[in-house]
């Protein structure tokens, strides 16, 4: 007997059920949910670390049918219980690093402050800590033969969960969504910065064979440094994006380009920042620019219908500030993280 023979998928979500309103349990489920409630390091508005609650929240709001998964969540998808101990370390660890920032923001130098030292050494210690337990608790459930899946968070979370995959998956690619390059040496000082995490993918993850960026919109020299002499990093700008549609050229084009850059097994970082800000006005650093839903959703759709494997994904950076009740941020990221279950869990 399975666990939706009785359930209706054309009822309310129940809040007593799980995301998206399914009846089901981490035993049951093939595709587990991490939430990762962290954000020690953002550098302006903070609100990701309750990103991965609001989207649950949010969740109940979805109708299941999916033209592009049609059923695929009777395969069961199921969101850990988001893990207080680490929820509290990251508001702990984040009035740490608002010091640090306020003070490099008025031109003080840390390495004369010893309390500010200190609270630097915790900072970066925290995001040692955090990588390692997402990495095992990744390792985890994919050996109990688990799919898994992160929910952000600021965009520092997914290190360690991409070095768990690394265990299983040799030669693989990332397909970046992104307002941001994200290739800063330890912004502000932070080893494990939301503003670095694709130059620690780069740095601590040798299986990583390619790295392709799209959207990216706000960078410094530092990162076009990188982005120019890297030869595993393509980067599609919006600005050149944009530009070639406005000349005339579709936006099949220039998928096709960014799927034939990828290699064969593909893992998705979907920082929701590269969408235009109107659909995510709360976002700790919103851009001008970027896409729709619907363009990002076209993507996921050819690159499965490319054959290549999707081997995982994150989602990142949802949040709604203070207006949890009065923005469209968490259905956006609810809808979103659906959408990406369904690709992910369509391939087997």
């Amino acid at each position: 007997m399975s666990v939706f023979d009785n359930f209706d998928p054309n009822s309310v979500g129940l809040k007593d059920n799980n995301i998206f309103g399914l009846p089901t349990t981490e035993d049951n489920s093939s595709l587990i949910i991490i939430p990762a409630p962290w954000e020690v390091t953002v550098s302006y508005r903070a609100g990701t670390s309750r990103g991965p609650e609001q989207i649950m929240e949010a969740s109940l709001q979805i109708d299941l049918y999916d033209p592009d998964g049609v059923d695929t969540w009777k395969k069961g998808y199921y969101m850990l219980p988001i893990d207080k101990n680490i929820k509290k370390k990251s508001d702990y660890l984040r009035s740490c690093s608002e010091l640090i920032i306020g003070a490099l923001s008025e031109g003080a130098p840390i390495d004369c402050n010893n309390q500010l030292c200190q609270k630097l050494t915790e900072v970066n210690e925290g995001g040692l800590m955090f990588k390692q337990w997402i990495k095992d608790l990744t390792v985890s459930y994919m050996q109990k033969g688990k799919k898994v899946v992160m929910l952000g968070g600021d965009h520092s979370t997914p290190l360690g969960y991409i070095q768990g995959l690394a265990t299983e998956h040799k030669d693989f690619g990332i397909l970046q969504i992104d307002a941001h390059a994200d290739l800063r040496i330890a912004y502000e000082g932070f080893t494990y910065s939301h503003a670095s995490i694709m130059y620690n993918v780069l740095q601590e993850v040798p299986e990583i064979s390619k790295l392709v960026q799209v959207g990216i919109r706000d960078y410094c020299d530092e990162e076009l440094e990188i982005i120019n002499n890297n030869p595993k990093v393509t980067t599609f700008f919006d600005k050149d994006i944009k530009e070639r549609m406005y000349e005339g050229a579709t936006w099949k084009v220039i998928v096709d380009d960014i799927i034939a850059s990828l290699p064969e097994k593909v893992y998705i970082s979907f920082d929701i920042d590269g969408l235009d800000p109107k659909l995510c006005p709360n976002t700790g650093t919103p851009v001008p620019g970027g896409f729709e839903v619907e363009q990002i959703f076209y993507l996921f759709k050819k690159l499965k219908e490319s054959k290549k494997e999707i081997i995982g994904f994150d989602l990142n950076e949802v949040s709604s500030g203070e207006h949890s009740h009065d923005c469209i941020d968490p259905l956006v990221g609810a809808r979103v993280l659906y959408k990406m279950c369904n690709i992910l869990m369509s391939q087997s």
